[in-house]
């Protein structure tokens, strides 16, 4: 069958992409889904700064691709063997396509699943096909999901079924905003109620994280960005404190407003200026938490005695430690209920045509999340 896909054909393109247009909405051909298999209609679909960093050439990829991740759709037709599925459900996707088998998938940890990061980065579905081309030539899929595309073939183990009645606009940043970011606070910092946390980075991923850690009852949370205007969203979001790291005093701010720094430190910017901050404030016996993707060949330096002496927890976060099975109907119902008000970080509702002018303003830093919706 025919579908549209958002190809990129070469990576580090200059900026403003409305210029250079790194990304061309193309027909391309898509082959029908073969044994554990799915095809799906997409709904709507997130832009995300891990999309831009294989843009940019931070996070390198095989190139043609089909670009994006972080989708909504309904599931159009199955292929053999596919049993959790059946035509017009309801879905969202995930970038890593556990195979369940591996030793992560078999101690609970899906994120790290072997073969999904294998297929993932050669640029193929689970099992190794790849199902479009373009013009004669093979087109590589973005982590098993092409996400900018009319429609899309997959693993089945790139989908969760959702309910539905939840909206597939706000549904899509389950796969990926919500995932990462609500997961680094209650999977992997395993925030309990009362205890302070700061968030650093307060893009789309990280201001989901905010609104973790208000979901679990933080006494404090404190805000963490360059932008003033993100600062003063989050302060809108739930945060009780809001700084920009270059203030000369800031580290003694924060552990002044949290007596001795915070219990949990989520760092989600994706820089080592960021992450060392984050290390800086967190309170002796705390933990930081980096689920930011820097430039691959980024260090981070910080006084390695302080792990031992104050006892201090340094860990990564991948998809915020979740079993999507389990986290995305979980997060999902806090959504509708509530407590996760993602619809607060959408300020920006994109046509699949806009899409350069689209990553060009999440480039600028003008946007948190923006959501390509496609009819």
């Amino acid at each position: 069958m025919k579908t549209r896909i958002t190809l990129l054909r070469e990576m580090g393109a200059a900026r403003p992409y409305t210029e250079s247009k790194p990304l061309e909405v193309v027909e391309a051909d898509l082959d029908a889904p073969g044994a554990g298999q799915v095809l799906v209609k997409m709904a709507a679909a997130g832009l995300c700064h891990s999309d831009l960093s294989v843009i940019n050439g931070d996070r390198p990829r095989d190139t043609p691709l089909a670009l994006g991740h972080e989708a909504s759709g309904v599931i159009e037709a199955v292929g053999p063997g596919v049993t959790r599925f059946v035509p017009g459900d309801h879905v969202v996707m995930v970038f890593i396509a556990s195979c369940g088998h591996c030793v992560p998938c078999a101690e609970g940890r899906p994120a790290l699943c072997e073969p999904g990061a294998v297929a993932g980065a050669n640029g193929t579905l689970l099992n190794g096909d790849r199902k479009i081309s373009c013009d004669g030539q093979t087109v590589n899929h973005h982590v098993g999901v092409s996400a900018f595309s009319t429609h899309a073939v997959m693993s089945e183990n790139s989908c969760v079924k959702i309910p539905k009645d939840i909206p597939l606009d706000k549904a899509a940043l389950l796969g990926c905003a919500v995932l990462t970011g609500v997961g680094a606070v209650l999977n992997s910092g395993n925030l309990k109620m009362g205890q302070d946390c700061a968030i650093v980075g307060l893009g789309g991923v990280g201001l989901a994280a905010l609104l973790g850690a208000v979901a679990a009852g933080a006494r404090t949370i404190v805000a963490v960005d360059l932008a003033e205007d993100k600062r003063a969203h989050a302060l809108e979001l739930g945060a009780t404190h809001a700084i920009d790291p270059r203030d000369a005093d800031a580290v003694a701010k924060v552990k002044a407003w949290t007596d001795g720094g915070v219990e949990l430190a989520v760092e989600l910017a994706g820089a080592v200026p960021a992450l060392e901050f984050a290390y800086a404030i967190t309170r002796r016996g705390g933990t930081t938490v980096t689920a930011g993707l820097p430039h691959p060949d980024a260090k981070m330096s910080f006084p390695a005695v302080t792990l031992t002496a104050e006892e201090r927890n340094l860990k990564g976060s991948y998809v915020g430690s979740c079993v999507p099975v389990r986290d995305i109907p979980r997060f999902a119902q806090m959504m509708e209920q509530g407590q996760l008000p993602i619809e607060k970080l959408m300020t920006h509702r994109l046509r699949l045509d806009e899409i350069n002018e689209g990553f060009e303003r999440l480039a600028a830093g003008e946007a948190i999340r923006q959501v390509v919706v496609f009819d």
